[in-house]
């Protein structure tokens, strides 16, 4: 069993940076393919990036290319997303979530087998 936890959100200006961490318990979290999905209010959760499980494929949003940077560190079962240039619309809760056979290429959330409870990022005009 994989046990996931977010940390890292909290409050931004314009074009400022946040870096957020998907911590993982579990000995095979090595194993998994890791993505980050958001939520912002009133709208669908949706596909932010993932990266594979050794770490050497990465895959983003088409809104986050540029800004965002997935990347994951396997001897601290931790998976960071650095946000930087942040607009108004990347608020939203961000959760992390793991995946066995998840196809990183796919951008949706098919596949993902264990879930965070998420952390917000609000970023303020």
């Amino acid at each position: 069993q994989v046990q996931l936890v977010e940390s890292g959100g909290g409050l931004v200006q314009t074009g400022g940076s946040l870096r957020l961490s998907c911590a993982a318990s579990g000995r095979t979290f090595s194993r998994y393919a890791v993505g980050w999905f958001r939520q912002a209010p009133g709208k669908e959760r949706g596909f932010v990036a993932a990266v594979s499980w050794s770490g050497d494929s990465t895959f983003y949003t088409d809104s986050v290319k540029g800004r965002f940077t997935i990347s994951r560190d396997n001897a601290k079962n931790t998976v960071y997303l650095q946000m930087d240039s942040l607009k108004s619309g990347d608020t939203a809760v961000y959760y992390c979530a793991a995946g066995r056979g998840y196809e990183i290429q796919g951008g949706t959330d098919y596949g993902m087998d264990h879930w965070g409870k998420g952390t917000l990022v609000t970023v303020s005009s």
